[in-house]
């Protein structure tokens, strides 16, 4: 077999994940390349997204931060061109706060830093196995337009977002059974411009029980939620005063057209906002297709995933245009090119974050980052668009650690795995976008140190004090947060 190349770190998936590990890896020292199935980067963030929550959720409910590194340093050099919401003032930093940013420009900036580190790309190259001796993985095979060949490695990080690689490697994975639960389902986002903006504010200030603020009012009671919206409104002057909220849905709406037959019961239409050059503001509804009970690991089902959500697309934009005040003559930018993936594998590693440790803001020795969801919520396919919610439904207001074990898969040597598919239990998975850079930028140091070290991610985990030593200077926060 070809063998394309060898490398100290083989990056596998060029998402949110990939780039973040890929990036770090370099910056650490190591001959890192990034092997990518399209010939885009960005993955959740632009290819198939995005999704509004992208930098949400950076701060805990004391105003701390939690989250920056390679999360705050994209954000910034965004904000510093005018494609990002900047950061909310201090009184208003919480677990629920939006910090938009513009998602095509987020991709094409990800190019540039893999550029100025010196990553060696691979696009238009899918991981299709790995290469072992014994229970050690050496690296992957990949197919091209140039044939089959071999990329070789002293370390490989699984960023696929399926746990496709790790997978093949013979480590150990939890899914649920569509048979025993409902999945959360994928998803097409759609972006709407021409919209009268004027004119969407005016009917909110009008009808305000029309519409739902939605992260901030997921659990008020409807008199409560009304009246928070009416003092909100009260401060906006313009569609920018909007952009912290993140989203509104027309939930009332929704229900109406679908017990009328003009809109499809999978979704809500509702959409969050998306800031654009020159101050511009777009529209994407991101939960307005969504595919039930489809499980994408099986190719038969996301087939026909993509062929429904699409269907999906085209009743809801129609609908959008009909019936939201203020959408008469927007129209239809941007379709994401394939299903944006929220449920399929978690890879089991060295340990399992369980939803005590969420509950309990439990903090580790082997911490390579933070998070501050609120967990136990799932999303579904209907109107309500994030219902289900097991166990105790809810978290404190600090932080819980990330240890380092997460990311070392069970039964497989030499191998990381980053972002969605991380060892956690279902009910507190690591899907959202900012932790699956947390875990990738971790990832990424820890595949340098060990080529430097030369040891495995799992001798590794007897001393993890240069990777976070790294990972602080890399501007990761890692202690000193409730």
């Amino acid at each position: 077999m070809k063998i394309f190349g060898e490398y100290d770190v083989v990056v596998v998936g060029g998402g949110t994940s990939g780039v973040a590990a890929a990036v770090a890896s370099a910056r650490a020292g190591a001959n890192t390349i990034l092997i990518e199935r399209f010939g885009a980067l960005g993955g959740q963030m632009n290819v198939s997204g995005p999704p509004g929550f992208s930098f949400a959720h950076l701060w805990n409910n004391y105003g701390e931060q939690c989250l920056a590194g390679f999360v705050e340093e994209t954000h910034h050099r965004l904000e510093k061109d005018g494609l990002a919401v900047p950061y909310p003032k201090p009184k208003d930093r919480h677990a629920s706060s939006f910090v938009l940013v513009d998602p095509d420009w987020w991709g094409l900036m990800v190019f540039e830093m893999m550029t100025e580190n010196g990553v060696n790309l691979l696009l238009h190259s899918l991981a299709v196995d790995v290469l072992k001796k014994g229970g050690s993985v050496t690296g992957v095979i990949v197919e091209n337009t140039s044939g089959r060949m071999a990329v070789l490695g002293r370390v490989v990080i699984d960023c696929s977002g399926e746990g496709d690689i790790a997978m093949r490697a013979g480590a150990p994975y939890e899914q649920v059974s569509k048979d025993e639960y409902e999945i959360e389902p994928p998803s097409i986002s759609f972006t709407m411009d021409g919209v009268d903006w004027d004119r969407v504010l005016q009917h909110m200030r009008e009808s305000p029980e029309d519409v739902i603020f939605q992260r901030r009012e997921m659990f008020l009671p409807p008199e409560e939620g009304i009246k928070f919206r009416k003092e909100y409104l009260k401060r906006v002057k313009s569609i920018d005063d909007m952009l912290l909220l993140g989203s509104i849905s027309y939930r009332q709406l929704t229900r109406d057209l679908v017990a009328r037959g003009e809109l499809h019961p999978y979704g809500d239409l509702g959409f969050f906002f998306t800031p654009r050059e020159g101050g511009k503001v777009q529209a994407i509804f991101q939960h307005s297709s969504q595919v039930p009970q489809c499980d994408t690991t099986d190719v038969r089902e996301l087939t026909a995933g993509e062929v429904e959500a699409r269907r999906q697309v085209v009743i809801a934009a129609r609908a959008a245009r009909k019936y939201i005040p203020g959408f008469e003559n927007a129209y239809l930018t941007r379709i994401t090119s394939y299903l944006r993936i929220r449920e399929t594998r978690r890879i089991m590693g060295d340990y399992k974050i369980t939803l005590d440790d969420v509950y309990e803001s439990r903090k580790f020795e082997d911490v390579i980052g933070k998070s501050v969801m609120t967990m136990g919520g799932h999303h579904v396919a209907n109107i309500d668009t994030l219902s289900q919610f097991p166990g105790k439904g809810g978290a404190k207001d600090g932080s819980f650690d990330l240890p380092y074990r997460i990311l070392v898969p069970q039964k497989v040597e030499n191998m990381l795995v980053a972002g969605k598919m991380v060892s956690t239990d279902r009910d507190c998975y690591l899907r959202f976008l900012p932790e699956t850079m947390i875990t990738g930028q971790a990832a990424g140091v820890a595949a340098a140190v060990c080529v430097k070290k030369a040891v495995t991610p799992r001798q590794l985990e007897r001393d993890i004090k240069e990777v976070q030593d790294i990972l602080v200077k890399q501007g990761a926060i890692l202690f000193g947060t409730r």
